[in-house]
């Protein structure tokens, strides 16, 4: 029976249980527990890089009340390390939160859904609340949480009394895994209500992180490590693993081995050559990583439909405010780096590991830090250095992949769109419609200039470009409508006012050259005759448009 691909499912046992396809993480626990002596770990990933799946099977392995299990039979952490399953599996109660749906408009919601995620963590512990070794006190503030009836001191030390009443019932220390853990902080911010939720997961996590004598381990997943604001200040032996680490690099997401078998297993091995631009790219410490929920989500299609062509399955996963945020540093011109990288170039810059959200949209450095987190770049090379204060590391970074591309072109273009000077807009407008080709050509020019260039400076960007300042003025551009014998650039008409104008674009292959690429522009608007149909409009205009990179010429057909 050929596995099934379950997009979506982060829950271990109910992978292995429906016989989905998993790719063999499980040598973490060895790496982690046997050759760490770490007591708090952090790993910060980007989102849809397999991190809930991660905690949900460290849960099954470790927990105590799985014994019996067989949903490790025939992974590597079974077959290869029989010893360490024998004194670790199944042998610690093992408490497993996310935070990821700690969210909300305002911090009286978000508080909320924090206390239905301690309540429902409760539900599932329920008998904890009568077992005769537990403290009264400790059962009846587990009911409250259970209820939600708890006050903000009972939500915060939440964790620690499950886990003392845990300690009290099985005689061992409990193995804690929270998922997620800087989601409400994010929220929070992006929400204004962030010293307040700062206070509350401060208190939720130290209280359960810091000298916890019923805590055996812990293991603490996120985008972002926030050492600053004192969350895992004086936690013992306190480990973090970022993108830029080399330790447990190729754990989290896909490495190109796993990828090939992926396809090959499904038979789609020829579509490597699609993978690899679209989803391939990221470097996480010296491994060379794909993305596992585009790598998933393309073959699932695959399976469909033998043609099925890339999409970007990991954009559409949630909102992409943190390039848009560039757009909003007062005083900094971001031009020159975003070109550079859209155009499959590097930049240099001073990234930190840590950073509180409050900082990472104050400066651009920090911004960059930020997607060099959240995976929308990515570190081709890293400068390490003993005395690095405040985690501060010197990389070279570049886009991933043409997923991660287009996400940079449309955040351009919505920022364009939304910030050209409308009057100069209204004149070029105007001057087009008069048949102005000089002072059209100029007025273009200059918003080539103040424009973020991509693709190399391809014929279909400057196309796009043209589109948008029409679509950008309440016109609807018909781009590449059928027309005559074949589709203008751009076909726009203006009812309104009876007149009507097609546009042919070219790109030239050099400035001196500009006047001849208008001109066998007009000539194919002459020759598949885009200007045929235009009954019932009075004013007609055709032009030729040349560009090379930020210069631009138009030139109206007589």
């Amino acid at each position: 029976m050929i596995k099934k691909i379950l997009l979506g499912t982060d829950i271990f046992d109910k992978l292995i249980d429906n016989d989905g396809y998993y790719v063999d993480k499980t040598e973490i626990l060895y790496d982690l527990v046997d050759q760490t002596t770490n007591e708090v770990t952090l790993f910060t990933r980007p989102r849809r890089f397999g991190k809930s799946l991660m905690m949900s099977m460290m849960e099954n392995f470790f927990d105590i009340r799985r014994r019996g299990s067989t949903v490790f039979e025939g992974l590597s952490i079974l077959k290869n390390h029989p010893d360490f399953c024998g004194k670790w599996m199944h042998q610690y109660p093992t408490l497993l939160i996310s935070l990821k749906d700690v969210e909300g408009l305002s911090y009286e919601k978000a508080y909320a859904k924090l206390k239905t995620v301690i309540a429902n963590l409760c539900k599932k512990y329920a008998w904890l609340e009568f077992e005769e070794n537990v403290l009264p006190a400790d059962a009846e503030q587990f009911h409250r949480l259970q209820f939600e009836t708890a006050d903000e001191s009972n939500v915060e030390n939440s964790l620690q009394t499950i886990m003392r009443m845990l300690y009290a019932v099985y005689g061992r220390p409990v193995i804690l895994l929270i998922d997620e853990y800087d989601v409400p902080l994010a929220k929070a911010h992006e929400n204004h209500y962030y010293r307040q939720m700062l206070d509350v997961i401060r208190g939720f996590m130290s209280i359960s992180l810091k000298s916890n004598e019923y805590l055996q381990f812990s293991v603490i997943t996120g985008c972002l490590q926030i050492p600053k604001e004192s969350i895992f200040t004086g936690v013992n032996n306190f480990a973090s693993y970022s993108v830029l680490d080399d330790e447990f690099s190729d754990y989290f997401g896909f490495t190109q081995d796993e990828t090939i078998h992926l396809l090959k297993y499904y038979d789609q091995e020829d579509k490597m050559k699609l993978v690899r631009p679209w989803y391939d790219g990221f470097v996480f410490g010296n491994t060379e990583i794909y993305c596992p929920w585009d790598a998933m989500s393309y073959v699932s299609a695959l399976r469909k439909r033998r043609n099925a062509v890339p999409k970007p399955y990991w954009e559409n996963t949630s909102g992409n405010g943190a390039i848009r945020s560039f757009f909003e540093l007062q005083n900094e011109d971001i031009t020159d780096q975003f070109e550079t990288l859209l155009n499959g170039g590097t930049i240099t810059q001073d990234v930190t590991t840590a950073l509180t959200y409050e900082e990472a949209y104050t400066s651009l450095s920090n911004l960059w830090s930020v997607l060099l987190m959240t995976g929308y770049v990515t570190a081709v090379h890293r400068e390490d250095s003993e005395d690095c204060q405040d985690y501060i590391r010197r990389v070279d970074l570049r886009i991933p992949n043409r997923e991660i591309a287009q996400i940079f072109q449309k955040a351009v273009s919505d920022h364009f769109k939304t910030t050209v000077d409308q009057n100069r807009i209204n004149i070029l407008m105007e001057a087009l419609w008069n048949g102005e080709e000089e002072n059209a050509s100029a007025i273009l020019s200059d918003l080539l200039f103040e424009t973020i260039s991509y693709m190399d400076y391809h014929e279909d960007y400057y196309h796009a470009f043209v589109a948008g300042i029409f679509a950008g003025r309440g016109y609807i551009p018909q781009s590449n409508k059928e027309q005559g014998l074949g589709r203008p650039d751009v076909d726009l008409r203006d009812r309104k006012n009876r007149r009507m104008m097609i546009i042919e674009c070219k790109k030239s292959d050099s400035q001196s050259r500009l006047d001849y690429w208008c001109d066998e522009a007009i000539q194919q608007i002459i020759d598949n005759q885009y200007a045929r149909k235009t009954d019932g409009f009075n004013t007609v205009r055709c032009y030729g448009a040349a560009f090379f990179e930020k210069s631009a010429k138009v030139k109206l057909m007589k």
